[in-house]
């Protein structure tokens, strides 16, 4: 079973893509870049983009398809730009539906992402006074993605280490020119980099290479709660448990400082900080003071799922199958948004699989529900059934 959901500070939760998608429009976003701040909406910046990210962010993603097949056969995206964009949106949906091969056909058809013909001086009659590429962050990220999809590891890895280099040059490029904004985004864009990189080694027990990049991260910016503890969980799978009790006490000690940090709210670091003594707990196999630090983060934010889900996996090692699963159950019915995480299910289910006999026929029920309400993207198969 699984015992930890990915943090909220990785990236990979679940409204992070279309979140990529609409801050990483280069040169197109309203909050970071001030030559655009003349527009109001999204609709300002391409064709309906709105109802895009709205629908991306509710996981509609066969909408999204839907959407963009008849923007295209109607004809209805007039600059270069819209194109990207709604090419964009395409790519992610086709993703999220495990339509891979599809995806990299739709990327296939830009041929070079650094072509002219992606860039705003190409056409100075319908994007007078600027330059740059128009080519979405995220288009970059989802060419470097996709290979993992489809098993192609190597080129993906060598792909997403490319995009690095691409975001550092930008980086430095907007410091030495004391652009603030801009390079308060492209330092995000580094952090998510750097984050799906090291994921992948985590999944092949690459921690040698996880350490390595986040110290250099932590090198430029001590600061960063959720960088700290991140470096304590590679610690503590390397079975360097006092490194990584030293790694989450400083995040401690930072909120007894009173110190505030850019990336995560006053209530997200204090969850962090439980959480990470839970871990410790977890290790130590002491079990209840664990559940005691989970409990203060629901009580502090019910929509914290990773404490939700490792309370209920506490209670079952406790032997207390009927509130581990009334834990998760009661999660689920709540706040169903959230709570509806593949992992989640996978571990209800094997309480369920523990504790009936007829427990077919509960996930069946299961599986029901979760066809009316979870998104497109949802893997039912995690039910088992």
């Amino acid at each position: 079973m699984e015992s930890e959901l990915p943090s909220p500070d990785s990236g990979t939760h679940r409204t992070s893509d279309p979140e990529t998608l609409t801050s990483a429009i280069e040169g197109l976003t309203i909050s970071s870049d001030p030559l655009t701040s003349k527009f109001s909406s999204l609709d300002d910046l391409a064709h309906e983009l709105s109802s895009l990210q709205d629908l991306a962010t509710r996981g509609s993603w066969r909408s999204i398809l839907d959407k963009v097949a008849r923007a295209r056969s109607l004809s209805l995206l007039q600059k270069p730009h819209d194109h990207l964009t709604y090419l964009s949106y395409n790519v992610l949906a086709l993703v999220k539906l495990r339509r891979f091969a599809e995806g990299l056909a739709e990327l296939d058809s830009l041929e070079d992402l650094d072509s002219s013909q992606y860039r705003y001086e190409t056409y100075p009659s319908v994007y007078p006074n600027r330059t740059g590429s128009m080519v979405p962050f995220s288009l970059r990220w989802l060419h470097a993605l996709i290979p993992i999809k489809m098993g192609e590891r190597q080129e993906g890895l060598d792909r997403f280490y490319e995009l690095l280099d691409f975001v550092q040059s930008k980086l430095k490029d907007k410091q030495e020119k004391n652009l603030d904004v801009s390079v308060d985004l492209w330092k995000k864009r580094e952090v998510f980099v750097i984050n799906c990189i090291m994921g992948h080694h985590l999944s092949n027990k690459e921690f040698g290479v996880c350490l390595s990049l986040i110290d250099n991260l932590l090198s430029r910016d001590f600061s960063d709660p959720a960088l700290i503890s991140k470096l304590g969980y590679i610690q503590m799978h390397v079975g360097d448990i006092e490194g990584a009790k030293r790694s989450f006490n400083k995040i401690e000690d930072m909120v007894k400082e009173g110190k505030s940090s850019a990336s995560l709210s006053e209530v997200e670091i204090k969850n962090l900080v439980n959480r990470n003594k839970a871990l410790v707990f977890l290790v130590g196999k002491d079990y209840l003071s664990a559940v005691r630090e989970y409990e203060e983060c629901i009580e502090r934010d019910h929509t914290d799922v990773v404490a939700i889900n490792n309370k209920a996996l506490c209670l079952m090692y406790l032997r207390d199958l009927a509130d581990s699963i009334k834990v998760l159950e009661n999660a689920l019915e709540r706040v169903p948004t959230v709570a509806l995480n593949e992992t989640v299910i996978v571990n209800l289910c094997s309480m369920y699989e523990l504790a009936y006999v007829n427990h077919s026929e509960i996930k069946r029920t299961l599986n029901n529900w979760i066809a009316r309400v979870a998104p497109d993207d949802f893997d039912s198969s995690c039910t088992r059934i």
